[in-house]
């Protein structure tokens, strides 16, 4: 067996009025920031909130009825643990997943809710996979890989049909690559579709795992990134030998541009990705030259992002953007001093979020006093303009 464009359309009809007919809209607010002309896919809008139930249904609608009977088993670090159980759940065939440790909350109890038997083992997806496999033989269970699998990748590949269909003058799409599920079944079906067009894959730095095995060089891979979604210690064998003929080029991402584009999803285009499903959209901050006035789709293929980390995210943001910065003066300590370094920032109209005082500093004066003032501002200019009005008034601060 192979993957080619004919499994993909038939895909595409077995999944017709089943899944979400996701939207590819144009963006001129991120081609602006970019310097590319932008289409997002946004499969975010799938129920499960990200694309990987195109993969598992069709997988489910491929299996006999008595597979269908014993029921399916998955190892999922999240988006394929939803996809598989909701589905599953529809059609009547029992679903056990299981998910390594450091799997997000969220998705923990998504995948329950949706009718799936969760088990929790393992600190890795590799740890989570070898005991699924385990499972499988014990219980006489289907395994339902998540990107491994033609079935699966022939699901994932309808995304690029319906994406030139919206835009069919796109020239280049920028993939995310975890276990490669995603870019074979995109690069497969765009190829086939337009010869000329271009895929770029784009990988988390910390788990190089596809960009490794085409340099032929064992993966370093670890470390917590954001985009949990692709880190994966090791590409699948047949996502890589579907998938390296087609790939023109594969990008590193670091964490800084990872939450830049989750930051960009939420700020510009009002809409939740999480790490992974904005790694399309990083590939572009982290490499302008590559996609500069070319015409790129971007997959926003999730938005499965904990609450607590995307406000972390959008926070970290704001620090970057010196919109958020702290302070840190110096001076006598004697009463009024705060009341005047507070009136000179309230009247150049920046806001006091947070005030520390330490006096048993040994680096300040026993007669001084040291205050670490948090202030929130418009942008990094009117910051700087803050910092000048108190250095003025005989306060310098430093940033800490």
């Amino acid at each position: 067996m192979t993957l080619d464009i004919t499994a993909i359309r038939a895909a595409a009809d077995r999944l017709a009025g089943h899944i979400e007919r996701t939207p590819c809209r144009y963006s001129r607010t991120l081609s602006k920031i970019t310097g590319a002309e932008v289409w997002v896919k946004f499969e975010n809008l799938q129920f499960t909130a990200a694309y990987k139930e195109r993969g598992a249904l069709n997988k489910l609608l491929l299996l006999s009825d008595v597979e269908k009977q014993r029921g399916v088993i998955a190892a999922s670090a999240g988006n394929h643990a939803q996809g598989l159980a909701y589905h599953a759940a529809r059609l009547g065939v029992p679903a056990t997943i299981v998910m390594p440790k450091t799997t997000p909350f969220v998705k923990v109890q998504h995948t329950r809710d949706f009718g799936a038997t969760v088990v929790i083992e393992g600190e890795t997806y590799d740890d989570a996979n070898a005991h699924a496999r385990k499972l499988c033989a014990e219980q006489d269970l289907t395994f339902v890989h998540p990107f491994d699998d033609y079935d699966i990748m022939a699901g994932q590949g309808t995304i690029a049909l319906e994406m030139l269909e919206d835009a069919p003058d796109l020239e280049i799409l920028p993939v995310p690559i975890g276990g490669g599920g995603l870019i074979s079944g995109v690069a497969t079906a765009a190829k086939a579709v337009k010869p000329d067009i271009r895929i770029v894959g784009c990988e988390p730095a910390m788990y190089p795992s596809f960009t490794a095995k085409m340099r032929g060089v064992q993966a370093h891979c670890g470390g917590q990134t954001i985009a949990e979604g692709v880190a994966v210690k090791q590409v699948g064998e047949l996502t890589y030998a579907v998938a390296r003929p087609l790939i023109d080029d594969v990008l590193l991402l670091e964490e800084p541009h990872l939450e830049q584009a989750v930051s960009l999803y939420c700020n510009v285009e009002k809409t939740i990705a999480e790490g992974a499903g904005a790694a399309s959209l990083a590939a572009l901050l982290a490499y302008p030259e590559r996609f500069r006035g070319k015409k790129c789709g971007l997959i926003l293929c999730g938005g499965n992002i904990d609450t607590r980390l995307l406000a972390s995210v959008l926070t970290r943001e704001l620090v970057r953007a010196q919109r958020l910065v702290s302070l840190r003066i110096v001076g006598d300590d004697r009463p009024g001093l705060l009341s005047t370094v507070s009136h000179v920032i309230g009247t150049m109209g920046a806001n006091i979020i947070e005030v520390n005082h330490n006096r048993l500093a040994l680096d300040v004066p026993a007669k001084g006093a040291e205050f670490d003032i948090t202030i929130e501002t418009r942008d990094a200019q009117h910051t700087q303009e803050v910092i000048d009005a108190l250095r003025e008034h005989g306060y310098p601060p430093r940033t800490v």
